[in-house]
């Protein structure tokens, strides 16, 4: 394995990007796909999320663009509109140096805009499959004919329903020619139909075992009733006081609601899910990542490939219903080394959903050793937060109603215009 980016076939320039970027030594990920990567071969990569995978598909893409630049040069896909953004960041910021033009295609933002980013013929083009197909079906003059590199990141969520179609007709419309990257933290078997479909030859580079979390990883699950998981959510949070915290939910309403309510008790938490406006996305995910907001509430639209190197906890709320999702979750924490810490509340309605976790890992999770009375001893002061809160949220109304209750959230969570208002809440 190279020891150096030199000893991987970078050239000098890319390599100064890596130095600036502070990117020492290439990752494992990263050393043995940039080889095949610069030979011309395919790759699938399968590698735990925080492994270095974006650079492993950039650096090949740039110093073949630095080779014979030209316009839409390579088009990079992901499931979610963060993780488009942060890969298209990290484009920019290994290609600063030389000019490249990079265009970012996601939904939730103004398609004029977008349009406008075309018109300046950018190398690399990021984003989600449906807003990619509006501007390749809509947008006058855009095609991707000349298209040298094709990248699927989180590979097998882009072959759920809700992209399946939308990557079947880019499929159609792209050359055949071209170089394609697969990259995923789980092979499934969506990913090897896609990959009889559009690889040719590929390499196959997997960096970790099948379904695996990192060994730094401590992993624990509590068995409540659905009647206080409130509660332990919340005597978890005051245990962990300080530590950065991502609580899991199944549902764009729940990340809303469990926010609210920790905030009536005083914890800095803010949500995201999918129904938020991008702006509101992208400004509670700055306000965690800087650590303004020590409590991020999401749903699995920030489960993966984020870059959030900080978090010390993962609290799964609800449990996943797809057990491989849970080791995309628990991946947001113990990155790059360290420690970390993923606790499951799992009540009588989602015990099965957590056997077919274990199956997976292979192995029974500890149990953590709560003591139920002194847990309980919180349950008033929940029950009248979340009281308070439901009430809030479940206001009638109507449309109106519901705006204004949305417009009120906002408000008391410091959202305004897709920022954070400096003022807190006491």
């Amino acid at each position: 394995m190279g020891e150096t980016f030199k000893d991987l076939g970078v050239c000098d320039q890319l390599i100064e990007a890596c130095e600036n970027l502070g990117w020492k030594k290439p990752s494992k990920i990263q050393a043995e796909a940039i080889p095949h990567a610069l030979d011309g071969k395919d790759l699938i990569g399968l590698a735990q999320t925080g492994s270095g995978k974006t650079g492993a598909f950039a650096l090949p893409i740039l110093q073949a663009c630095l080779e014979s630049p030209h316009a839409f040069f390579a088009c990079a896909l992901s499931p979610t509109r963060e993780l488009a953004i942060q890969i298209a960041e990290q484009f920019k910021a290994l290609g600063s140096g030389f000019g490249l033009k990079c265009a970012v295609l996601v939904g939730g933002v103004d398609m004029m805009e977008q349009t406008k980013m075309l018109a300046n013929r950018p190398h690399i083009v990021v984003g989600t499959p449906g807003r990619l197909l509006d501007h390749l079906s809509n947008t006058k003059g855009f095609s991707l004919r000349t298209l040298k590199y094709l990248v699927l990141d989180e590979a097998d969520k882009l072959l759920n329903d809700e992209f399946e179609k939308s990557i079947d007709e880019i499929l159609n419309v792209i050359p055949r020619e071209r170089r394609t990257y697969l990259f995923s933290a789980t092979m499934t078997k969506k990913v090897k139909k896609l990959q009889r479909v559009c690889l040719r030859n590929p390499v196959k580079i997997e960096v970790t075992s099948k379904y695996s979390t990192v060994d730094t990883l401590k992993q624990h699950y509590c068995f409540v009733s659905d009647k206080f998981k409130d509660c332990y959510l919340v005597y978890i949070l005051i245990e962990k006081c300080g530590f950065s915290s991502m609580v899991f939910t199944r549902t764009c309403y729940a990340t809303r609601f469990v926010a609210l309510f920790l905030r009536n008790l005083g914890f800095k938490a803010i949500p995201i899910s999918g129904e938020m406006a991008q702006s509101k996305r992208l400004g509670a995910l700055n306000q965690f990542k800087a650590g303004v907001s020590n409590i991020l509430v999401c749903t699995d639209v920030a489960s993966r490939g984020l870059d959030i190197p900080s978090v010390d906890l993962v609290i799964n709320y609800d449990i996943p219903s797809n057990p491989k999702d849970y080791i995309h979750r628990v991946g947001r924490t113990a990155r790059a080394g360290r420690s970390g810490v993923a606790i499951s509340l799992v009540d009588q309605y989602q015990l099965v959903w957590f056997k077919q976790i274990e199956n997976l890992l292979g192995k029974e999770l500890p149990e953590m050793p709560f003591q139920r009375e002194e847990v309980l001893q919180l349950n008033e002061r929940v029950k009248e937060a979340t009281g308070i809160s439901r009430r809030g949220m479940d206001e009638p109304g109507g449309k109106k109603g519901k705006r204004r209750n949305e417009e009120g959230m906002d408000k008391y969570l410091g959202i305004k215009d897709g920022k954070f208002s400096k003022k807190k809440r006491k």
